[in-house]
Parts: C-alpha cells; structure tokens; sequence
C-alpha cells in the first residue's frame, strides 16, 4: 500500500501514515537493546561498558548515511513535488551510490585508528580490548549500516513505509537470532554480538538496494542510470547536515557522558547510561519515525508551493508532539524501575543507580519532541542551515555545556539532568527561528 505525498493531512491521516515509519524506528531501536540485554546479561559489566565506549565512535562515521537519506529525501521530495519524477529518480538513485562511496572511502582509517581510538576514550585493559574487537567488526559492516540508515529516510519518499516497517522487522528478528547463536550457543561473546548486528544491517541496506532496482518495485522511487552531480550532492548533504550534527553531537555528548561518568562513577556510571540510552532509543522511535514521516509531505508541498498545508503542517504536528511527550514522560517515569532490572538487575546497587538516572533524564521527553521536529521542519524546506544551528545549539551547546557545568554545581545528579536543561533552553531557541523564517516560507 502507497501513501501518497499529497492532499492534506490533518491529525488522522498524519497518525495513520506515521504508524509504519515510528514501529520502523522503534524496531531499529530494539538491535542496540538486544545487543545490551544479550551482552549486559551473557557476556559481563566490562564487554557491556566496552560496547557503550566504542560504539559512539562508529556512528560518528556511520551517520553520514542518515545525513545523506533525509537530506536527500528532502530534496527528492521537492523535486517531485515540482513535477519532475524522472529526475527525482536520478538523484534518488546518485544518493545511493553516493553512500556506497563514502562508507568504502572511510572503513579502513577507522579499522587501523580502532585501538588508538578506544584508549583516547578512556579504555584500557579488557575494556580496550574488547573495544577493539567489536568496533572492528562493526566498521567492516560499514556499508551496510550506512545504506540501511540512508534508506530509512527514502521510504515515505517513495510512499512506501510500509516496507521499511517490514525490513525493520526482518532485520530485528535476524539480530535477535544470531545474537542468541553467536553468544549463548558459539560462546563468541562481545564479537558475536557485533557480527549479529552487521549481518542484520547488511540484510537491511542491501535488499532494498535490489528491491529499487528490481521489476518488483511499484514504489515512487526507482533506482536508474545517473552519473554524479555535484550540486544535487552538495545539496542533499547540507540539507542533512542537521540530522548529521544532531547525530555526531549526540555520540560526542555520548562520549564526554562516559568520560565523566568513569571518573565520577566508574564503570557503575558508564553501564547505568547505556541502559538509559537503550531505553531512550525506544521512546525517541515516536518522534524520529514521525519526523521520518512528515519530512517529505513537508518538502513535496514547500516544493507545490502550498504555503497553506504548511501551516496545517506545523500546527497539527505542534499540538501531536507536545501531547505524545507529556505522555511518554509519564510511562517512562512509571516504568523506570522495571527497565533498570531487566538489564542491571543482577546487580541491586547498580539497578537503583539506572532507575534514578532514567527518571531524571526522561523528564526531557516532554518538549523534546518538538525540538526534534523544528530541526527536521527547517531540513524539509531545504534550509539545512538553520537546521543545523538548531541541532549544533541543542547538543554541543547547551547539552554539552551543562554535562560538565551541572555536576561542578550540584554533584552527580547535574549529568542526568543535563538533557533536561538543555531542551528547556532549546525550546525558546526553535520558537524563536519559527518566528524568524514566517515570512520567507509563510507558514
């Protein structure tokens, strides 16, 4: 079943065509929560910390796929809203290559720079080992990963989320199997697990790679010859560059969190933020997967020229977003204890150390959303600019701020409640660049 880009699109039909696209996110979560249940519970504390360490590295480089996909759904979408389907083909399918290219050109520096990477990020002993090995093993599927995170974006574009949905569901099922083959039955530990994940991603990137290509499409998308263009390229990666700087920015928030929580906590600290991650990942599904949804149906009317669905545009998801983040902060805070015990519970003292970090840190959820939503409203009218500026301010500045202030002023508690002041402070700054930019898109 299509979902087509036009017509309006009020509370109903919004909900309904997000629907494939948030259990697409929400399923794509569950392959880093697996791996840490599988690893937290198999493996050890250490392979666990190791995992939570190197990992952020990876996605440094594996994320310029996710920049390329939405920045290039984006722009895809616009032309075809234009009217020009042959050509939105041609760039769709350059993209594509394009992401091939780029994870080829960056895979071996990051294999020979894995050990020197992992001790500057404060592993040493087994930890660095171990950080060695599954980072290795990860930056080999680097292919993979980066296609399948460049697709995840073009499913709406091609009005097929559905089969996103499906592939998440596919690829999951596949990550949980070999997770329980590789470490229960091979007893390969911390490598089995990142091999189970690069053959799920492989499986994720490379099928619809031929799905594009193949007869079997009846997509609005199709994978044709097309040579490089540098403009459409350099278009596609500044206008995804915010979803890029919102990445990078969060695995650097990643890596100084684990920097202060070694020191301050010790491997304790490091475990019991990686199953907040885990559990965040899970609830952030709804907002990325929304955000995955309305972006072309944002980019394709901006390409119209129907100012009027903008606006319907911006005040539905508005009022969509601040009631689903008041609602998710509230079952995170109930249910906060049982998370922490399904992966830390052999350990009572780190169990209440995670739960106390989940309620505090889970308080953001309420208006995070939206901020989510003006950094992919400003990349789906092809201003990647001030996109990016919404996304740099929010992490490397306000976050990254008060990960090293908050702790100095009020102790430990300060590096849980750092995301909370930072989307606080954020959310003047997007209420501020909407006002700013009315006129210019008439929204």
């Amino acid at each position: 079943m299509r979902i087509a880009l036009q017509g309006h699109f009020g509370y109903r039909r919004l909900v309904r065509a997000s629907i494939p696209s948030i259990v697409m996110m929400f399923v794509v979560s569950m392959y880093s929560v697996v791996d840490g249940l599988f690893v937290s519970n198999f493996v050890g504390t250490t392979a666990f910390a190791a995992l939570n360490v190197i990992w952020p590295a990876v996605m440094l480089i594996g994320s310029l796929g996710l920049m390329v996909g939405t920045g290039g759904t984006a722009l895809v979408s616009k032309i075809r809203g234009e009217g020009d389907p042959e050509r939105a083909n041609r760039v769709f399918s350059m993209l594509i290559i394009f992401t091939i290219v780029l994870s080829l050109v960056f895979m071996v520096p990051l294999l020979v720079l894995m050990k020197p990477l992992a001790r500057l990020l404060g592993a040493e002993g087994q930890m660095l080992q171990d950080c060695v090995v599954y980072g290795s093993i990860c930056t080999i599927g680097l292919p993979g990963f980066m296609l399948q995170m460049c697709f995840q974006s073009f499913y709406m574009a091609a009005e097929r989320p559905q089969l996103g949905t499906i592939m998440s569901l596919v690829c999951a099922g596949t990550n949980m199997a070999l997770d329980a083959l590789f470490i229960l039955v091979f007893k390969w530990g911390l490598a089995g697990s990142a091999a189970a994940s690069m053959i799920a991603c492989f499986l994720g990137g490379f099928y619809p790679l031929w799905y594009f290509r193949s007869h079997n499409n009846f997509s609005a998308l199709r994978m044709v010859r097309a040579r490089f263009e540098r403009k459409p390229i350099l278009k596609a990666c500044s206008n995804g560059i915010s979803e890029y700087v919102g990445n990078i920015s969060f695995n650097i928030l990643a890596i100084c969190y684990n920097l202060q929580l070694l020191r301050m906590m010790g491997e304790n600290g490091v475990a019991a933020y990686s199953v907040l991650l885990y559990y965040g990942y899970i609830f952030a599904a709804v907002f990325i997967g929304y955000n995955l949804t309305v972006a072309p149906v944002i980019a394709y009317n901006y390409g119209a020229g129907n100012k009027a669905e903008l606006t319907s545009l911006l005040r539905h998801s508005t009022m969509l977003l601040f009631g689903v983040g008041l609602l998710m902060t509230l079952v995170s805070e109930l249910s906060a204890g049982p998370a922490a015990r399904l992966f830390v519970g052999y350990d009572p003292e780190l169990a209440a150390l995670t739960t106390h970090a989940i309620r505090l840190y889970m308080l953001s959820f309420s208006i995070a959303g939206f901020n989510l939503f003006i950094s992919a409203w400003f990349t789906a009218l092809n201003n990647g600019k001030v996109s990016a500026v919404e996304s740099f301010v929010r992490s490397l500045g306000f976050e990254l701020g008060f990960v090293f202030l908050l702790p100095a002023l009020i102790g430990p508690d300060g590096i849980w409640l750092a995301v909370d002041a930072a989307d606080l402070c954020c959310l003047f700054l997007s209420v501020a660049l909407l006002l700013a930019y009315r006129k210019q898109y008439g929204y």
